[in-house]
């Protein structure tokens, strides 16, 4: 059985010194291999025994990272194991092929945006227009794609990002406060149809996923079985439809338990990659939103029209 194995990366396996949560003593504390340096610091990690089990995965499955990260912000990472042929940017947007953007998928992509959303600039001048300089710290447009504003947390009002929400929602896109960063994606861009366009080409005849946000619920519903950690907004939302395990570990312990269960799940029947996933084919328009098992579960309340979009990154550096 060829296993395709998909997973958000930041606060799910890579983790900045902020999000480790480290428990313990200090000379117990396990030992961090750093996946990112941005700007000659650096800034994201992972356990060793994390980046082993990533490296052992390459010949059990097709491992597939994604992220809402812009392709010059996922192209700092430095996973172990060889690299990944295939990767999904800025939250479905790009599907890389070799490094190299698939330019059939951006053009889907684009019709899709073009026909089923409000337009970027539309969305972008009401960010502005409802920010408050106040605790406005950066705006930013992410590949051409969707926005999203950095803020100072404590000075957001409590009912800024539902009244932003709702909006958004007339207009077809979704908002997501992830950390300091506020979220403004269209809905038609998802992680999961990427994913599913993968399955197309692989032939992969089962799907692992994991994600710690809102907005990796679709990614998770589209999969046979899923994983969460036990920190995020998925956990705080007490989230965890019957397809999906909701892990106890939080932090840099859950990435690892995470890259434990992928292991097991492939190794334990002797599923290994056979010849079908590397083949590549054609691409074909992305499909619609509600994943593989969407029924398998309720979204999050707080987002009920989640799953048409993918997770976001908080830490990225912008």
């Amino acid at each position: 059985m060829t296993s395709l194995i998909t997973s958000d990366l930041d606060r799910t396996l890579i983790y900045s010194a902020a999000a480790l949560r480290l428990t313990g003593p200090d000379a117990m504390a396990p030992r961090l291999l750093c996946v990112e340096v941005y700007e000659s610091k650096p800034l994201s990690y992972m356990t060793e025994a994390a980046a082993a089990l990533l490296g052992e995965l390459a010949g059990h499955a097709v491992f597939v990272p994604a992220t809402t990260r812009t392709r010059e912000q996922y192209a700092r990472i430095r996973l172990p194991g060889p690299a990944p042929r295939y990767a999904i940017c800025a939250n479905g947007g790009h599907l890389l092929v070799d490094g190299e953007s698939d330019r059939d998928w951006q053009r889907a992509v684009a019709a899709r945006l073009a026909g089923e959303c409000a337009s970027l600039a539309e969305i972008r001048a009401h960010l502005l227009d409802a920010a408050d300089p106040a605790w406005l710290l950066k705006e930013r447009v992410a590949e051409d794609l969707f926005a999203y504003l950095v803020v100072e947390r404590p000075l957001l009002p409590d009912d800024w990002i539902g009244e932003l929400s709702a909006w958004a929602e007339t207009k077809g896109w979704t908002v997501s406060l992830q950390g300091r960063k506020v979220y403004a994606v269209p809905k038609p861009l998802t992680k999961s149809a990427a994913v599913r366009e993968l399955v197309r080409r692989t032939g992969a005849e089962r799907v692992l996923a994991a994600g710690d946000s809102l907005l990796d619920a679709d990614l998770l519903l589209a999969a046979d079985h899923a994983w969460r950690p036990g920190h995020g907004e998925l956990a705080d939302t007490c989230w965890a439809p019957r397809h999906v395990t909701a892990l106890p570990e939080r932090g840099v312990a859950a990435g690892e338990e995470i890259l434990r269960r992928f292991t097991a799940t492939v190794t334990e029947a002797g599923h290994g990659l056979t010849g079908a996933a590397r083949g590549v084919d054609a691409p074909a328009a992305p499909s619609g939103d509600q994943g593989r098992t969407a029924a398998a579960g309720a979204t999050p309340a707080a987002t009920a029209t989640l799953p048409a979009s993918g997770g976001a990154e908080a830490q990225a550096a912008p």
